[in-house]
């Protein structure tokens, strides 16, 4: 069964200067060079005619970086896939879907967010669900991805303040 978490992230930049940020690519490359992962790519990055935005990344961390209960279960490098889609900013609020996994391991991260606008910038609300099925151990692995998730979220949220406050 899966573990849902709700995570939020607050920005001194607008929704349009966040959703801008998430539409191009060198923002993409800097926000993966920036990821900690030992390896990071941009598999594809697709702005729509209306301004929506699809977006698909794979990190690697290295097998040697892994915490014990991960390699317990998973040998060698840890590759996670993700894909975020972000819709047009209508009304002044952008929703998004994000899908994560790890090819070859009963993992699946699916969500679901939405960047709206606050007095003082914007404000990302996510619903997420982690799903290993793995028997026994399943929930003990679910609670470690989604502490690594808020840890995440911290990390890209200051990235994307810092890269919008360049501009």
């Amino acid at each position: 069964m899966a573990r849902s978490f709700d995570l939020a992230a607050e920005y001194q930049g607008s929704v349009a200067e966040v959703h801008s940020a998430l539409c191009d690519k060198k923002y993409w490359l800097a926000r993966l060079a920036d990821s900690g992962a030992d390896d990071a790519v941009l598999d594809s990055l697709t702005v729509g005619a209306d301004g929506g935005v699809r977006v698909a990344t794979t990190q690697v961390l290295r097998a040697d970086r892994l915490p014990g209960l991960v390699t317990q279960l998973h040998r060698g490098d840890l590759r996670i896939t993700r894909q975020e889609v972000w819709s047009p900013v209508t009304d002044g609020t952008s929703k998004a879907t994000i899908t994560a996994a790890v090819p070859g391991a009963p993992v699946a991260v699916t969500g679901s967010g939405r960047l709206w606008g606050t007095a003082t910038g914007s404000k990302a609300d996510f619903r997420v669900a982690v799903e290993v099925k793995i028997p026994l151990v399943g929930g003990k692995v679910e609670g470690f991805i989604g502490t690594q998730l808020v840890d995440l979220l911290v990390s890209e949220q200051r990235f994307t303040s810092s890269w919008i406050a360049r501009d």
